[in-house]
């Protein structure tokens, strides 16, 4: 378990710096915008539905 976790951090924070946020900006901003998406399911959509993973990023940036 630990080392998904790890894996999905690593690919939530290389999705996270294509769109100018760290890894700790994006959670945090996640959680501040009230969306409940765990991080299986953010690493999916960083690394197999990008253009869905960047319509997160533009929700939390606003």
């Amino acid at each position: 378990k630990r080392n998904f976790r790890r894996l999905w951090i690593t690919r939530i924070n290389a999705g996270a710096r294509l769109h100018g946020m760290s890894y700790s900006q994006f959670m945090g901003a996640i959680h501040a915008a009230g969306i409940e998406l765990n991080r299986k399911v953010l690493a999916d959509l960083a690394m197999n539905h990008p253009d869905a993973f960047e319509a997160v990023v533009k929700q939390v940036k606003k």
